[in-house]
């Protein structure tokens, strides 16, 4: 049977708009079946990427009927590591009794717990050395506390490289 279009359902018979009905009810039922068996396969990769310790943006966890009304391209993102204190306190701690330079205070305060997913973890210390009212600015590269380290020469505080 030739399915019914509008132009033509004016002069359809009752048995042909029945017919399509019909045709219309199965075609229904086989893709509900079909999406039943895609969201089935959904959840068990959802369940995947959070064994990762990952989630995807932009869905519900597991949400099927949120991933229907979502964008056909959905990114996967890091979850965001939680720190018992911030990020200019976490370096606070770190210049309070030495000067150090950007690299080594991002590889000191991670050393010493400080949890991070960022890659360019480096830049973001800077930027909070900078502007944190903090931090001074001893030397070219090089920072301290000002609270913590005294007076006296940034270079004889600074910490040999190994």
């Amino acid at each position: 049977m030739m399915a019914v279009t509008k132009s033509s359902l004016r002069s359809a018979s009752l048995g042909e708009i029945h017919g399509e009905i019909q045709r219309r009810q199965r075609e229904l039922e086989s893709l509900v079946r079909r999406r039943n068996k895609l969201a089935t396969q959904m959840q068990a990769i959802d369940s995947e990427i959070a064994s990762l310790g990952m989630e995807i943006s932009g869905v519900a966890s597991a949400g099927v009927s949120a991933a229907m009304h979502s964008a056909p391209v959905m990114g996967v993102t890091r979850k965001r590591p939680r720190n018992d204190q911030n990020l200019a306190d976490a370096l606070a701690d770190v210049l309070s009794k030495q000067t150090l330079s950007v690299t080594e205070v991002s590889e000191e305060v991670q050393r010493q717990g400080y949890r991070t997913t960022s890659p360019n973890f480096r830049t973001i210390v800077n930027q909070t050395l900078i502007k944190d009212p903090r931090f001074t600015r001893v030397g070219r590269g090089l920072y301290t506390s000002k609270s913590g380290a005294g007076g006296g020469s940034a270079r004889g505080r600074r910490r040999k490289r190994s």
